[in-house]
């Protein structure tokens, strides 16, 4: 199959580009591979594209484009997520002082 043949003629420079690009190996890697099984559902219905190295490398792109974005939205809800469990902690812990006697310990021992 040309896709066989292309992934074994092409993948080392179309990873070289891709870390380049998006400065990770390992996202490189990921988006690599996912391309090449985008390659194999789309192109033998639409056929194999004039430059499937460009195609490869652009859909790879967009792919490790879109995780990039997906990490941040990720990180920076994750982030806000660990705020709010912090300020509910601590509300949490001046209610709980609040209701407590001054000098009465919460021992029940």
């Amino acid at each position: 199959m040309d896709v066989e043949r292309i992934y074994w003629e092409e993948s080392g420079r179309i990873l070289a580009t891709l870390i380049r690009l998006l400065g990770s190996f390992d996202l490189a890697e990921e988006v690599m591979q996912e391309a090449f099984a985008a390659a194999l559902e789309q192109w033998p219905k639409r056929g194999i594209p004039d430059n499937p190295r460009a195609w490869l490398v652009s859909t790879a792109h967009h792919k490790g484009v879109d995780m990039l974005r997906r990490r941040t939205r990720f990180d920076a809800k994750r982030d806000e997520l660990q705020r709010l469990a912090e300020m509910e902690q601590q509300l949490s812990e001046e209610e709980e002082s609040m209701l407590q006697p001054d000098g009465v310990s919460d021992d029940c021992g």
